[in-house]
């Protein structure tokens, strides 16, 4: 019989607080090198009866109503295992199968031949996701490890737990644009109406406002850290884009839209 390695995920075992957690006197710093933690990480993604499936969905339910529970779960692990990025592909794993599922949608919405749909959705996973997901990670872990730590010589941020931040950060979005927005696609967005772009928009703003908040979170939660508030600087310059787009009528679905037909064709 599987067990569980993942602690129980009630909502009473979180504390109610969203300040990240101090660091405790037990707190351990990373011992397994970079390189031995991507080959354990790794390894994994082909063993899933090893793998959490259960508690990494409760994950993504929280990602959407309560996100800071999420990244408490991150310092049990830092306490346990010794480390704060996942060691469990799981919440990967099932983040692959909806981008998967929700692409192979969004290109029959759009009318894609078959050859069309598998080219789409290599470029959503391997491009949109994955590719763009390292240079993403990367780019927030140098920028924190670099200027963001409280102490030059002192622990920094894995890269793993980086990436970890971003894929959490992707989901609600991927929710947004992927799923929801197409739904409404052709009886409300894919019209010329001042209606239609304010719906559009405001799902493209909404998704963009998650995933800043969300990195803000991920980061705040790393006692070696300091000023992680510079996550949230882009939030009015968003706004303000945000009715930019609505006065020049740019309808960003429309636009999205145009994009991937233009790719695959």
């Amino acid at each position: 019989m599987k067990y569980s390695t993942s602690p129980t995920p009630s909502v009473s075992s979180f504390p109610r607080s969203t300040s990240p957690l101090p660091a405790p006197a037990n707190y351990q710093s990373t011992t397994a090198s970079a390189a031995m933690k991507r080959y354990k990480y790794l390894r994994r993604l082909f063993k899933f009866n090893q793998m959490d499936f259960e508690f990494a969905a409760w994950q993504m339910v929280y990602l959407f109503v309560a996100p800071q529970k999420v990244f408490r779960n991150f310092n049990y692990r830092k306490h346990t295992k010794s480390q704060f990025a996942r060691d469990d592909p799981a919440f990967l794993v099932l983040l692959c199968i909806w981008l998967f599922l929700s692409s192979i949608c969004f290109a029959l919405a759009m009318s894609l031949t078959w050859s069309q749909v598998a080219l789409f959705v290599i470029f959503v996973v391997f491009v949109d996701f994955i590719g763009a997901g390292i240079l993403v990670s990367t780019f927030f872990w140098y920028v924190s490890n670099k200027y963001l730590r409280r102490d030059p010589d002192g622990p920094d941020v894995e890269w793993g737990y980086a990436f970890d931040v971003h894929i959490n950060a992707f989901f609600p979005p991927l929710s947004l644009l992927h799923c929801f927005q197409i739904i409404f696609f052709y009886g409300l967005l894919n019209h010329d109406s001042f209606l239609s772009c304010l719906v559009s928009n405001t799902f493209w703003l909404a998704s963009v406002v998650y995933y800043l908040y969300i990195t803000f979170l991920g980061y705040s939660n790393q006692p070696m850290l300091q000023n992680v508030r510079a996550f949230l600087l882009p939030l009015p310059a968003l706004v303000l884009l945000y009715f930019g787009t609505l006065a020049g009528g740019w309808n960003l679905s429309r636009m999205l839209m145009r994009f991937y037909h233009y790719r695959v064709l």
